[in-house]
């Protein structure tokens, strides 16, 4: 890919720059360093929304025709690497990556003109109803049924893992209303109006320590049928297109993000008379990542010169993508809390000072690495397994 910038897109870049400066306050900044969880809380990730909300630069991916940038892939590009390089907080994908895209697709005239410009404007806070305590990986076996009662669906079941449902005031989810045949013909894609009595949110605490995700109960849900995305019983087909967007995501700019954290974490870790930078074992670790990191992003450039804005990158390879970036991502959180040593016990790293103690316990840097590395142990699960993805590439490029 020939990514070399025009002198407009240099002005754009310095654009962005000058924005960041501006409007990435201090406050959010430290707000945003702390940041463990796939996603911003949900306080930070509604601040930083209205801010990029007023700029007109919520969905740099949506087609412009629908409140996005038009921008084209180079200025996404920089877009990307310059938030990444500033430490914007990652905001929840659920709406304008998932959903959104899935109703300019698949959604009606009249559920576009309801739903993406609420999307747009935080209005509407999204979560993702797919896996279930006996269908995750194998989404297919999915096993909440919504019975279609003349104008209405009534939902029953559970849904499991479900981000930010505390938060949401919207879900998208997958439901089953034909169980002959094959699995995958009897699921129909649904909007829910979190609101709607007979739906109970249940807290589930990560390893991490964070409440991010949670179970969703359903009984006697009564939800229009005119939220039904797409026919009745072919919610399979915008399932894998929404899948598409999710797992087909921006992995590089975090990435080369992450190792410069890293660096800067063991320059400031005294090593003798030295630090841990300049220490030849640590350095050739921090090679081969470094190395696996420009893998991922020249990965990325690749496929996204081939892409129009709006566009989706395919099954296979969205796997791809979604099988290196997770892993890599999984080792910069490894290297990170190899750094801390003994700083990185959970409840110790920037922990309160006690009993009129001197200050926190660790360096400054140790407030975050450690519920990072826990909470990125689930990339290589949500989202369709690394397993789940390897299926799918030996299936679609091998022929297995």
């Amino acid at each position: 890919m020939d990514i070399s910038f025009s002198a407009d897109d240099l002005a754009f870049r310095d654009e962005v720059r000058a924005f960041l400066d501006a409007e990435f306050t201090p406050d959010l900044r430290e707000a945003a360093r702390r940041q463990s969880g796939v996603f911003a809380e949900a306080s930070l990730g509604r601040a930083w929304h209205q801010v990029l909300f007023k700029k007109g630069w919520i969905a740099p991916a949506w087609p412009k025709a629908y409140g996005g940038t038009g921008w084209s892939i180079v200025r996404k590009y920089i877009y990307d690497s310059e938030c990444a390089e500033a430490g914007t907080p990652t905001l929840p994908a659920m709406g304008l990556q998932m959903c959104g895209p899935v109703l300019i697709g698949y959604g009606t005239d009249a559920q576009k003109a309801r739903f993406l410009p609420r999307i747009l404007s935080g209005e509407h806070y999204w979560c993702q109803g797919y896996s279930e305590p006996g269908a995750g990986s194998d989404l297919a076996a999915l096993q909440c049924r919504a019975v279609r009662d003349g104008d209405d669906y009534v939902i029953d079941g559970t849904k499991i893992w479900t981000t930010h449902a505390q938060n949401a005031n919207w879900m998208f989810l997958l439901v089953r209303t034909r169980t002959e045949g094959k699995r995958q013909a009897g699921i129909t894609f649904l909007l829910v109006d979190m609101k709607t009595p007979g739906i109970v949110v249940r807290p589930i605490i990560s390893i991490s320590g964070e409440h991010e995700v949670n179970q969703v109960f359903f009984e006697n849900v009564r939800v229009p049928v005119e939220n039904r995305v797409g026919p009745e019983d072919e919610g399979w087909t915008v399932a894998k297109y929404l899948l598409e967007f999710e797992r087909g995501g921006s992995y590089a700019a975090r990435l080369r993000s992450g190792l410069a954290r890293i660096r800067k974490m063991a320059a400031d870790t005294p090593l003798g008379d030295a630090s841990l930078l300049e220490c030849p074992a640590f350095r050739r670790k921090l090679a081969e990542l470094e190395i696996q990191v420009t893998a991922v992003d020249f990965s990325e450039r690749r496929v996204i010169s081939s892409l129009g804005v709006g566009s989706n990158v395919g099954d296979a390879t969205a796997s791809m993508l979604k099988v290196c970036g997770s892993e890599t991502s999984q080792k910069v959180t490894e290297l990170a809390l190899e750094i801390l040593g003994v700083y990185a016990a959970p409840f110790q790293s920037g922990a309160a000072p006690k009993d009129g103690a001197a200050g926190p316990v660790g360096p400054s840097f140790a407030v975050a690495p450690t519920a990072q590395y826990l909470n990125a142990r689930a990339s290589t699960i949500f989202g369709g397994s690394s397993e789940v993805q390897r299926n799918i590439l030996s299936r679609a490029v091998l022929g297995l």
